[in-house]
């Protein structure tokens, strides 16, 4: 069953709008998004303090992060110039982020996250963050960009929870989309409320979640302190190294070859079957900054 929630009228102006926002991000190098003729940026940038002892990412690293990670992305030297490569002053945003109870966004991103948008002229009153209830907040429902971040983990129906999965709750019927171990995610995207708005996609990499069995699994044993976190445009792209850096760590925990299951199929298929962005890895330019150890990619 489709997601029809939408009447005609609101589709042709949230399309509209889309456009309009879309004729900024298509200046980007087309280096840095998905299905071009050069290969797809994503960064990985991982920093060892920025946890505390009890694993809580401390706020002034996470910002160093992010800004190191942008700038690298858009090669830019100024965080803030990098940003407005992304985000229009003009621009009505909303961060789609994940409250998973057990490994949710970080505060501390979110926080990061408004406060480069806001350098880039955006009114506080145009940003929300929000995850179950996008469909029912004004800013999401008028906006003209995105910014979709979350934490990866393992995931029952689709085997892994991330950039991808987390545009889910953008359906009305999310349930609909869970078919075939949640092979065609991708139509999501295409949905009038976020097709083309997507301006950036991070992947938070601090303590994944890298086995479990069962719904809503959870189990600390089973998370380790990457440190990191992935950036890019592509969401396809940032996914795909997000899954092999996941099935690495399965391998050297495990000390066998132990896929993910269900396979997390749903990616390969936004890039082959849907044409969202690019999940094969020698099409994409992985570029490593900071901490190297147990990099595991």
């Amino acid at each position: 069953m489709k997601d029809t929630y939408y009447t005609r009228r609101k589709f042709l102006k949230d399309t509209a709008a889309a456009a309009a926002a879309g004729a900024l991000y298509m200046t980007l190098p087309k280096k840095v998004y998905g299905k071009s003729e050069t290969k797809t940026r994503v960064i990985l940038i991982r920093n060892k303090n920025v946890l505390d002892s009890i694993h809580r990412p401390k706020p002034e690293i996470v910002q160093q992060m992010l800004d190191e990670a942008i700038t690298a992305l858009l090669d830019e030297k100024d965080p803030k110039t990098a940003w407005r490569k992304l985000i229009h002053p003009a621009d009505t945003v909303g961060i789609k982020s994940n409250e998973w109870s057990y490994l949710p966004t970080p505060e501390a991103l979110e926080s990061s996250i408004k406060k480069r948008v806001m350098d880039t002229g955006v009114s506080e009153k145009k940003i929300s963050i929000n995850d179950r209830g996008v469909l029912y907040d004004p800013i999401f429902k008028k906006s003209t960009a995105l910014i979709n971040v979350r934490p990866i983990r393992t995931h029952y129906w689709s085997g892994v929870g991330s950039l991808l999965k987390n545009y889910i709750m953008f359906s009305r019927l999310p349930f609909s989309h869970h078919g075939d171990s949640c092979a065609d995610l991708a139509e999501i995207w295409k949905f009038p409320i976020v097709s083309g708005k997507t301006r950036l996609n991070i992947l938070v990499l601090f303590t994944p979640l890298f086995y479990g069995s069962g719904p809503h699994h959870f189990n600390p044993k089973y998370t380790w302190p990457y440190q990191g976190m992935l950036v890019g445009i592509d969401p396809v792209a940032v996914d795909s190294v997000g899954v092999r850096i996941l099935q690495a760590k399965r391998k050297e925990y495990f000390r066998e070859d132990r896929p993910i299951n269900p396979p997390p199929k749903h990616i390969l298929l936004a890039d082959t079957r849907h044409n969202l962005g690019t999940a094969d890895p020698s099409k994409i330019d992985l570029i490593k900054i900071g901490w190297k150890e147990s990099i595991l990619i």
